[in-house]
């Protein structure tokens, strides 16, 4: 008689899902207590059969096995059961401020569902209270799994998806097969020159063999300049100082190597916006800002800095003439007899009289003192940066060119323009500051030409230090005041791939956007993420009829301009096009890539920039251009071009994923975009009108109520302070923040743009809740608002920031912003009590209520 048997269970029907449904489990229940036709059917068979001692032992065994496997499911299904009942909306709500209980509706459990919860809920830290410490409750889960890197003065969110988006670029650089598809011959020469590019930096052993040649080249093309190219004598040279002045910096500014001034091509905001003018401003300086120059600490490090780099030329230059003596110098420092034949570090004039022995180290460490002291008198007299940066009515003045070179008679501005546009004379520019120049002119008047010289000198050496390898003493001497500056650990040096994709995206930043555009951006990505944006313009529209401060007249403008922004998302179409090779091509036709020199790479991206720029004098804006290539991590308002811009780059997660409910991307990519369109009407941004043109468009009403409330936020954020690291305490800025505070306060905009579309998106599947969250969709619109700003920040970089960065620290950009956005208080049922839930009286409001 043929034995039956029965089907043997499958592997999915042993194993419980991971979560299920209360119904599920009462199924599952069900059927375990109904195997009783099962067993009865398997006793059966082996009656039938005559049963051996061991089959009889064996029996045993697996009756055993299988009524503890049964208790065992039994437990585990009951205890399933239980936690699925715990998770319904029964139970009594805790005490406020409290997560609200989760609807009674479906929630998504696909693989991606449950990955995106488990990010969200492992970033925050449930100790805190929402209501009082937000950005700690949003993010103190993601500051403990991300300690800051010792190679790295602050890490957040931004450079964490800067690595991520680093890592696709890396991929194309180094995997010839994942641009396999790219068959055109544009696309050969742009990937040959990206990958050139990149070998030449990753190739450390060359950079070390080389040396400090590259940077030799040109520090003693910029003396040989300055020198007018020829032998003087001491008393000559301090006669003729100014001499070859005009031409070493113009040599100097089409490398990009910033000194004494600067040239910027931007709109005449004043007359004609996108009609591209000159605009004549203050250098950046050796130090971050100002105040560093009058603390000590810092002053004697930046000295010793300087007094190194300027000991590394002399040691250069000895070498040099050892080899020349020798006839092994190479022909073509030979040919352009670049050597200098005079003291350097230069002399003073008492030990060139008599003949006096110069001890070099002394030499340098004093030329080193005045060095600093000169560029501590040019930061003095540079406008601070609050108003540099926030006040467009105070630097724009323009005027005649001759206001220009009559305050500063030392520079000869015809031969310095003949350097960057041929045969053009510009008769009129822009003065962000006026009293600079002649500042300037008083402070080179009374300088040595040896400290002028030396000044330049180390300014390149300081800029160019870093593309040298680094076993170099000048990479090494430029590293210290990096380290000095940023808090960083002696020593601690992050992967170099991380660093050479960094240096391959400024130099191609617009060519290697063309293949992450490819890997990153696809499919309804453009589409969904401009909804978002075009939404709030919308809800910033209609929010306008509801603020106090601003009469009809004004809300009627402002959402003319509102409606006039242009919006640009993923990546250029213009020039250069991401799309067409060809016009990536042109665009970078003269940056090498050449995979021995990396620096004369760095070199020749820098001089390609400043002809692009120069080149657009005196002609119409290309309204199609970027200022940001697609894989950066940021987004921008460009107020004479009336313009918000969003790369590809910012349009990923943990800001933006297509495929998200709607609540996280208008929480998270809501609140950059919000942020950009807001500037179009914070404290300097409302300044230009729709037309991007500067004038006073708002009624003088608008204005003054406009005025109360920036009044209002700058008081707010004055008030906050970080740990200056020195055992004291540093406040924000409120002046130089307030536009880029007002620009967060646009959030609420975002929240309105979500509510406004919340039934049709509801009705269309994409406002799914996610699996294991205790959350509201209102309440994951905020934390996904505070997850995008997790920082981790040692005190010197904190330091800085708040020095320079018309931002304020990620901290006060949650806290300070929900402070005002009264439905961030109601969402979280916060006491009246709470911190982040002030009385009216207290908050900045800027866009009304709803």
């Amino acid at each position: 008689m043929t034995e039956q048997r029965l089907p043997r269970a499958s592997t999915e029907q042993e194993t419980a899902p991971l979560l299920r449904d209360p119904e599920e489990a009462d199924a599952i229940e069900n059927g375990v207590n109904g195997r009783d036709g099962y067993f009865s059917g398997q006793r059966n068979v082996a009656y039938r059969e005559q049963v051996t001692p061991l089959t009889k032992i064996l029996l045993v065994l697996a009756l055993i096995l299988l009524f503890l496997s049964t208790i065992f499911f039994g437990l585990f299904v009951s205890a399933q059961r239980k936690l699925n009942l715990e998770r319904r909306p029964n139970p009594p709500a805790p005490p406020p401020p409290s997560p609200t209980a989760i609807p009674e509706e479906p929630v998504c459990l696909t693989g991606d569902c449950i990955m995106l919860s488990a990010s969200i809920l492992s970033s925050l830290d449930t100790t805190q209270d929402p209501c009082e410490n937000f950005y700690e409750f949003s993010n103190g889960g993601w500051l403990r799994a991300h300690p800051l890197p010792p190679d790295k003065g602050s890490f957040g969110a931004f450079e964490s998806l800067e690595q991520d988006n680093e890592r696709v670029i890396q991929r194309i650089l180094e995997d010839s097969s994942s641009t396999a598809s790219f068959t055109t011959s544009y696309d050969d020469h742009l990937l040959a020159k990206l990958r050139g590019f990149y070998s030449s930096c990753m190739n450390e052993s060359k950079l070390d063999e080389r040396g400090h040649e590259p940077l030799m080249a040109v520090i003693n093309n910029i003396r040989h300049i300055f020198k007018g190219r020829e032998v003087v004598i001491k008393e000559e040279a301090e006669v003729n100082k100014f001499k070859g002045l005009t031409a070493a910096l113009a040599y100097m500014h089409s490398r990009g190597l910033d000194s004494l001034f600067s040239f910027s091509i931007e709109g005449d905001v004043g007359v004609d916006p996108n009609y591209l003018v000159l605009w004549f401003s203050q250098p950046s300086l050796g130090l971050p800002s100002k105040e560093y120059y009058e603390e000590d600490d810092i002053r004697d490090v930046y000295k010793s800095v300087i007094e190194r780099l300027l000991l590394i030329v002399s040691e250069e230059d000895e070498q040099a003439l050892s080899r020349q003596s020798k006839g092994t110098l190479p022909f073509v420092e030979q040919s352009n007899n670049v050597w200098p034949p005079w003291h350097w570090p230069p002399c003073d004039e008492d030990d060139e009289r008599n003949k006096k022995p110069i001890n070099k180290t002394k030499r340098a460490h004093e030329l080193a003192k005045k060095v600093v002291k000169f560029e501590s008198e040019i930061a003095k007299a540079s406008l601070d940066l609050d108003i540099l940066y926030q006040d467009p009515i105070a630097t724009y003045n323009p005027a005649p060119i001759f206001n220009l070179t009559a305050s500063l008679p030392q520079i000869e501005f015809a031969r310095y323009f003949a350097t960057f546009t041929p045969g053009k004379f510009p008769d009129r520019l822009i003065l962000t500051y006026p009293p600079y120049a002649e500042s300037l002119s008083e402070i080179l008047e009374k300088t040595s030409g040896d400290v002028i010289e030396a000044y330049l000198v180390t300014r390149a050496a300081l800029s160019l230090s870093s593309y040298l390898g680094m076993d170099t003493e000048a990479w090494q001497a430029q590293r210290t005041l990096v380290e000095t500056l940023n808090g960083i650990k002696k020593g601690a040096v992050g992967e170099r791939s991380e660093y050479c994709v960094g240096q391959v995206e400024q130099a191609l930043g617009f060519a290697a956007g063309r293949y992450f555009v490819n890997e990153t951006f696809g499919g309804e990505s453009k589409e969904k993420g401009t909804k978002v944006i075009t939404d709030i313009v919308k809800a910033f529209q209609t929010s306008l009829k509801g603020i106090d401060w601003m009469d009809e007249k004004s809300a009627k403008a402002a959402s003319e301009k509102a409606e006039a922004i242009r919006v640009k998302v993923g990546y250029p179409v213009g020039s250069p096009n991401t799309m067409d090779p060809a016009s990536i091509a042109t665009y970078y036709r003269l940056v090498t890539g050449d995979e021995d020199k990396f620096f004369e790479n760095v070199l020749s991206a820098s001089i390609s920039d400043e002809i692009r720029s120069w080149h657009q004098l005196g002609k119409q804006r290309n309204l199609d251009s970027w200022e940001m290539y697609p894989s950066m991590v940021n987004a921008y308002f460009n107020p004479p071009s009336n313009e918000i811009v969003f790369p590809a780059g910012i349009l990923q997660p943990p800001f933006f994923n297509k495929d998200w409910p709607t609540y996280l991307s208008y929480g998270a990519f809501g609140q950059v975009a919000s942020h950009e369109l807001t500037h179009a009407f914070d404290s300097a941004g409302r300044l230009y009108n729709q037309k991007g043109k500067l004038e006073e468009w708002w009624t003088n009403s608008t204005s003054e109520g406009f005025q109360v409330k920036q009044d209002c936020i700058i008081e707010q954020f004055s008030e906050y302070a970080i740990d200056d690291g020195k055992g004291g305490k540093l406040h924000v800025n409120g002046n130089l923040t307030s536009g880029e505070n007002i620009g967060d306060s646009g959030l609420i905009q975002a929240y309105r743009a979500w509510k406004a579309q919340y039934n049709s998106s509801y009705e269309a599947g994409n406002e799914y809740l996610l699996p294991g969250s205790p959350y509201s969709r209102d309440q994951l619109f905020f934390i996904s608002f505070a997850r995008i700003w997790p920082r981790n920040m040692k005190a010197a970089a904190a330091v800085q920031q708040i020095r320079t960065d018309p931002h304020s620290p990620t901290r006060f950009r949650v806290d300070g912003t929900v402070y005002n956005i009264p439905e961030f208080a109601q969402v979280f049922n916060c006491s009246p009590t709470a911190k982040l839930n002030p009385p009216p009286e207290k908050q900045c409001i800027f866009w009304g209520s709803s």
